[in-house]
C-alpha cells in the first residue's frame, strides 16, 4: 500500500490517472488524442499495481466515451471521461445535456489542451466549453495540481450533482514533477440508478426548469471559488506595485520563473486563478481596483479576460498586448513583459537576443527534414499507388499518421474526424450536380473510420454518392501512441474484447463492393484502384471500398523479419530525384556529389517497395532476394 510520504516523479498525465484512482473513481473511458493520450494507460498501470477494480475503456469516440462515462454517474459510481480539445466537440452534446440533468455519482471531464496547436487542428480553449456548457472548470498549472485538482473536481461534482471540467494544457499533461502519491480511494458504491424521468428524460418543459436550476447551481459554486483559497490565489500583495497580472495554468509557472530571473517579483503582484469558471469575480475585481493597470496573461484564448465586467484598466488580447494566436512560451511571455513595463515606465528590459542556440544548431548543418511517414509506413505505398492511379483527382483526407500523404500530393483536405468521406460526398454532389463526375478518392485510417466513419458511409450510400475510399488498415491506433481499435477485439487493460471485422462494418454501411489488398503489392492496388474507379461509373455501381491492410511496423516491427527485400540501387540511376519527390522515403536520399539517389541503410526496413517507383527501373532486388510484395 502506497505510503503518504511516498513520491514519483510523474507525467503530467499520469499524475492526473493518479488522481482519479486516489478519487476512488469507478469507471474511466477515453478515445485517445494527444495530448491526453496517457491518462488511460497510467490508470491501467495503477490499477495492476494495486490490485483494484476499476472500469477503464478505449471507447469508439469521444461522445460515445461521455455517455458511457455519464450513465456510470447516473447510477451513482465515480467516473471520468479523457479526451483532447478537439474531442469535446464530438462529446458536447452530451456535455450540454448533461449539465442540464446533472449527475449523481461524480463525473469529471478531462479536457486536454494543446496551444500552439502542436498535434492539432485548432487551438480551441476548452475553458469556453465550460462557460458555452455552463459546467464548473479547473484550470491546473503543475502536474502535482492537476492530481489534487481529481480529487476536488469529483468532491465538486458530487456536493453539487454537475459534470465538472479539468483542463490541463499540453506543457502540463507533458511536464514531469516529483509528486506526491496518497492510497487509492475505495468507495463501496454498488450500481444504483434511480428513475426520474422528469429529470433524466426531461422534455422542453422541464429542461426551462433544469435550465433554472443550473443557473442557481452555477451562482452557488461561484460564491464558493469566492472564497477559494487553494486554487485562486495572491502572490506579492505590494500596496506601491502599480501592475498587477492575472494569470493561470501553465502561464502561471513561467511566469514566476521571468520574474524571479528577472529579479522582478516585488515590483508586481499576481493574482493566480485556479477556477476559471465560474470565475471569482469579486476576487478578480478587488485585485484590479488596486492596480493602476492588470495584464491577463492566459492561453489559448480569453476567458478570463472575457469574464472580467469592468476591463477598463485590464490590458490583455483586447488590447492587442498578448497575441491573438500562438503558445505563451517564456520568450513570448518575455517579450510580452518587456512591452508592458516599458509603457507603463516600470522597468526597462531588453527583448530577448539571446541567439546561441539557434548559432550552435545552425553550425551543426543538420539537414532540414520535414515531418514524414515513416520508412517503410504502408501509407506510403498506397498513396503512391492512388497519386499513379488518379494523377488528376481531388484527395480528401482524414486526420491521423496519414496526414503526411499531403507530402506526396495524394491528400488535398483535412478538416477533423470523419470528414475524409462526408468531404468525398459532398464534392461528388457538388460536381454530379455539373454532370462533371470527376474521380474522387478518399483516405482514412482504421481506427477514424471506427470513430466516426460509418455515420458518414452510410449516408453518402444512401445519398447515391460515387467516390473510391481506401481504408489505410494498420491494425492500430497508430498517431496517437498505438492504442487497439475495435477490429483488434483487445481492450484498454489488454483483456480480450468482442472483435467487430472492419469489412463487416463497412457492408453494414449499404457497400456493395469492397475488397482488401496488402498495399506493399503496389502494381496490383494501382490496377485495383482502377477496376474501383470503373465501379463507381457503372449504372448499378456505387461507392468502391478498398481495405488497405498491412500492419504498423512501428508497433509490429516483427513483420519487417518476414519476407524482407533487400534493394540496391544500380548506375542506371541519374537523380532526376523522381524517388525522393514522389515517394519519400526517409532511407532514400540523394548523394549531391555522385548525383545520384543512396540507400541509408539505418534507416531502411528492407520492405522493397521502392522497387515499383524508380521510372528508370533503377532499384532493384539485391541478388538472391526475392523481387517484391
Amino acid at each position: 500500500m502506497v505510503q503518504e510520504e511516498e513520491t514519483r516523479v510523474l507525467l503530467g498525465n499520469v499524475a492526473i490517472a493518479r488522481g482519479i484512482i486516489e478519487a476512488g473513481c469507478h469507471v474511466v473511458t477515453s478515445y485517445p488524442g494527444t495530448p491526453s493520450s496517457e491518462i488511460i494507460p497510467a490508470v491501467v498501470v495503477f490499477k495492476k499495481e494495486l490490485g483494484l477494480d476499476t472500469y477503464i475503456e478505449w471507447s469508439a469516440n469521444e461522445k460515445v466515451a461521455f455517455d458511457n462515462a455519464l450513465a456510470a454517474s447516473l447510477a451513482g459510481k465515480r467516473a471520468a471521461v479523457a479526451m483532447k480539445q478537439v474531442g469535446l466537440n464530438v462529446a458536447s452534446d452530451s456535455l450540454l445535456s448533461s449539465a442540464y440533468t446533472g449527475v449523481i455519482g461524480g463525473l469529471i471531464i478531462i479536457s486536454c489542451d494543446d496551444p500552439g496547436p502542436q498535434s492539432s487542428q485548432t487551438e480551441q480553449d476548452s475553458r469556453f466549453f465550460a462557460m458555452f456548457a455552463k459546467v464548473p472548470a479547473y484550470d491546473p498549472s503543475t502536474p502535482q495540481e492537476a492530481k489534487e485538482m481529481v480529487k476536488e473536481a469529483f468532491e465538486l461534482s458530487e456536493t453539487f450533482q454537475i459534470p465538472v471540467l479539468l483542463r490541463p494544457t499540453l506543457r502540463v499533461s507533458h511536464a514531469r514533477q516529483s509528486v506526491r502519491l496518497l492510497p487509492p480511494g475505495v468507495f463501496d458504491r454498488p450500481a444504483d440508478f434511480k428513475k426520474d424521468p422528469k429529470r433524466w428524460a426531461a422534455t422542453p418543459r422541464y429542461r426551462l426548469l433544469l435550465h433554472t436550476e443550473l443557473n442557481e447551481t452555477l451562482r452557488r459554486i461561484k460564491e464558493r471559488f469566492e472564497h477559494d483559497t487553494k486554487w485562486n490565489f495572491e502572490v506579492g500583495k505590494r500596496h506601491d506595485a502599480s501592475l498587477g497580472l492575472i494569470t493561470c495554468s501553465v502561464s502561471f509557472t513561467v511566469l514566476m520563473d521571468l520574474l524571479e530571473e528577472l529579479d522582478l517579483k516585488n515590483v508586481v503582484n499576481i493574482l493566480k486563478i485556479g477556477t476559471p469558471h465560474p470565475l471569482p469575480q469579486k476576487r478578480v475585481a478587488e485585485f484590479i481596483e488596486r492596480h493602476k493597470k492588470v495584464l491577463v496573461i492566459e492561453e489559448p484564448d480569453s476567458v478570463i479576460e472575457f469574464q472580467i465586467i469592468d476591463k477598463s484598466k485590464v490590458l490583455g488580447r483586447i488590447t492587442g498586448h498578448v497575441p491573438l494566436q500562438g503558445e505563451l512560451t517564456p520568450d513570448v511571455i518575455y517579450d510580452i513583459l518587456v512591452k508592458v513595463l516599458r509603457e507603463f515606465g516600470i522597468a526597462r528590459l531588453e527583448k530577448s537576443t539571446d541567439t546561441k542556440l539557434d548559432k550552435f544548431i545552425e553550425d551543426l548543418k543538420l539537414p532540414i527534414r520535414r515531418p514524414t511517414l515513416c520508412a517503410g509506413c504502408p501509407e506510403r505505398a498506397a498513396f503512391f499507388a492512388i497519386k499513379k492511379a488518379f494523377p488528376k483527382a481531388i484527395y480528401p483526407s482524414d486526420i491521423g499518421c496519414y496526414t503526411l500523404g499531403l507530402n506526396l500530393k495524394a491528400v488535398d483536405t483535412v478538416i477533423d474526424m470523419g470528414a475524409g468521406i462526408t468531404l468525398a460526398s459532398g464534392f461528388y454532389q457538388a460536381y454530379h450536380q455539373d454532370k462533371n463526375d470527376i474521380p474522387i478518392v478518399a483516405t482514412m485510417g482504421d481506427s477514424t473510420f471506427y470513430h466516426s466513419g460509418t455515420s458518414s458511409l452510410l449516408s453518402a450510400v444512401y445519398n447515391n454518392a460515387r467516390f473510391i475510399l481506401v481504408i489505410l488498415d494498420n491494425e492500430i491506433t497508430a498517431m496517437t501512441g498505438m492504442q487497439p481499435t475495435p477490429g483488434l477485439g483487445i481492450t484498454a487493460d489488454g483483456s480480450k474484447g468482442g472483435k467487430v471485422p472492419l469489412k463487416e462494418l463497412i457492408k453494414g454501411c449499404g457497400v456493395k463492393w469492397i475488397k482488401t489488398i496488402d498495399p506493399y503489392d503496389v502494381e496490383n492496388l494501382v490496377k485495383l484502384l482502377k477496376e474501383a474507379g470503373k465501379y463507381t461509373k457503372k449504372d448499378d455501381g456505387g461507392i468502391a471500398v478498398i481495405i488497405a491492410k498491412h500492419p504498423c511496423l512501428i508497433r509490429y516491427p516483427e513483420v519487417c523479419d518476414e519476407n524482407p527485400v533487400k534493394v540496391e540501387i544500380t548506375d542506371e540511376c541519374n537523380g532526376c530525384n523522381y524517388c525522393i519527390d514522389f515517394f519519400e522515403c526517409p532511407a532514400l536520399y540523394l548523394n549531391e556529389e555522385k548525383n545520384r539517389v543512396e540507400i541509408d541503410r539505418r534507416y531502411c526496413v528492407d520492405c522493397g517497395v521502392c522497387i515499383n517507383v524508380c521510372p528508370r527501373g533503377a532499384i532493384i532486388p539485391t541478388q538472391g532476394c526475392s523481387s517484391g510484395k
